[in-house]
């Protein structure tokens, strides 16, 4: 099973949606976590919009990276430009990668606009996620 720790500044919303979306497509065949350069808790937004398509991330926290300085992964993927900038070049084993997707808006309010910004990140890290680990695996 190939390991993977998605990093954001956050850990908040990609991060968080990637790790719950891989964990769900990929699951048996890819272990992945999250974390952040500076985490500030779990968006509400990101929590519903997996929800809407049956993936539950309501237990997950926000982490700081260090929690996970001293474990294995076979990748390490930034998905946003800072963190990318403020993660180590030692960090993450095998292969450190830079996958980088707009930002998600800062805010709880769940109306019509903030929630179709999320649901269009949401999908397009799957649609990348996919392609990537169905590469990947294929190996």
């Amino acid at each position: 099973m190939k390991k993977v720790l998605f990093l954001c500044t956050a850990n908040a919303s990609r991060s968080q949606m990637a790790a719950g979306l891989v964990n769900h497509d990929f699951s048996g065949r890819v272990q992945a976590l999250s974390a952040g350069t500076n985490p500030k808790g779990i968006s509400t937004l990101a929590v519903q919009v997996l929800l809407e398509i049956g993936i539950d991330i309501r237990a997950e926290t926000s982490k700081h990276m260090r929690q996970y300085e001293n474990e294995r992964f076979d990748y390490a993927i930034t998905l946003c430009d800072q963190a990318n900038e403020q993660c180590p070049v030692f960090f993450g084993g095998v292969q450190r990668l830079h996958m980088g997707f707009p930002d998600t808006p800062h805010t709880s309010v769940a109306n019509e606009e903030n929630l179709q910004i999320y649901r269009e990140i949401r999908d397009l890290i799957r649609g990348r996620m996919t392609e990537f680990f169905n590469r990947e695996l294929a190996i």
